[in-house]
């Protein structure tokens, strides 16, 4: 009898940390949205403009980003969590997420908000929110299944959800998660630049056996 689906463990999925050295990559992911999920992912059709302004103006000292790369190094997923710059709520932060089309139905946006979960109850968050217009109906549903509590507001809906303190196993979950997805990334680098070189190679190849041809050797 062939086994459940929803009984088998799920398949590990490497977020990575990102910083200011992603910045180009993280401008590409967004500029490949399609219109209507750039339209969800910022409240507004936001032009290339705007998203150079929101890219340029990313404090990743202060908040944090997460990604998922495929295996051409392209970032298909990502969020950012925001963190309060006011003291009377320095215990709160928001959450936002975009997922690229061809990379839907996978699950990514949990993911990342899981991810971002774990992060936000290690750096002392008890309030997390999610500001997301009322027809984005993937977020809320991200939202909803965390427990959150939804309030709309016209064309608009916020949500927020209590987080529970940090713990050993939260932390440690953290640690692995992180030096997974450092590892996998790594070696998709290795991958991605080892495929160049033969690809080079073969170039080169191709280049003397066409000279060699041409001379009749």
């Amino acid at each position: 009898m062939p086994s459940d689906p929803s009984s088998r463990p799920p398949v590990l999925v490497p977020i990575r940390s990102l910083g200011p050295g992603h910045r180009g990559r993280i401008e590409r992911h967004l500029l490949a949205l399609e219109p209507a999920d750039r339209y969800l992912r910022f409240g507004y059709q936001a032009t290339a403009e705007q998203i150079g302004h929101y890219v340029a103006g990313l404090d990743f000292e202060h908040d944090d980003v997460f990604g998922i790369y495929n295996r051409k190094l392209e970032l298909i997923a990502m969020a950012h969590l925001a963190f309060s710059r006011d003291p009377e709520s320095a215990q709160c932060a928001e959450f936002g997420v975009s997922v690229l089309a061809k990379a839907r139905g996978r699950g990514y946006g949990q993911r990342l908000f899981d991810r971002a979960v774990v992060h936000a109850r290690n750096e002392g968050v008890d309030m997390l929110f999610i500001h997301a217009l009322s027809e984005n109906t993937a977020m809320l549903r991200i939202a909803r299944k965390a427990g959150a509590t939804l309030e709309r507001f016209g064309s608009e809906t916020e949500a927020h959800l209590r987080l529970p303190p940090a713990t050993l196993d939260s932390r440690v979950s953290e640690l692995v998660d992180e030096q997974f997805a450092q590892t996998d990334y790594r070696l998709k680098q290795q991958a991605r630049s080892f495929w160049s070189f033969l690809a080079g190679v073969q170039e080169t190849r191709q280049g003397v056996r066409a000279a060699r041809h041409r001379s009749g050797s």
